[in-house]
């Protein structure tokens, strides 16, 4: 059997937010829609399914986000996935330049949690909030020629 990554989803409070989030660190958008019908009731397992998506792509093609703003139901809050907690933990990028990234997410009030560290001579890398209070990971590979 063959298996292939498809994507990551996320409910968000505000779409156009979140896609300004993800674009200021290089993603593209691929595509965006209103989703709502049977088809969305059946997939998904909510009845009256109804939200806006966009899907937005890694510059070099090999991952994607997909977006949800709930239209109906109605998104519930929650609070902030703390690192230790089980469940859906983070997303994480590969950023060529660490310090412009976190500059860009800053521009857009987004900072790091405590600050940028070093894992040995290997990795400079920081987790942040984004929007809906979502955990990214920015990480720059120092060994890379």
């Amino acid at each position: 059997m063959s298996v292939r990554f498809e994507n990551v989803g996320i409910a968000v409070r505000d779409l156009d937010e979140a896609i300004t989030f993800f674009t200021a660190l290089g993603l593209g958008v691929v595509g965006r829609d209103t989703i709502s019908g049977e088809w969305a009731d059946t997939a998904v397992g909510l009845d009256g399914n109804h939200a806006k998506i966009a899907v937005l792509q890694t510059p070099d093609g090999t991952a994607c986000l997909e977006l949800f703003e709930y239209l109906h139901p109605d998104a519930i809050e929650t609070e902030p996935t703390l690192p230790n907690e089980i469940g859906m933990h983070r997303v994480a990028f590969s950023v060529e330049d660490l310090d412009r990234a976190v500059e860009a997410a800053a521009t857009l009030g987004y900072h790091p949690l405590r600050g940028i560290a070093t894992y040995g001579d290997v990795y400079k890398l920081t987790y942040l909030r984004g929007p809906s209070g979502i955990l990214v990971m920015l990480a720059q590979e120092l060994t890379r020629s």
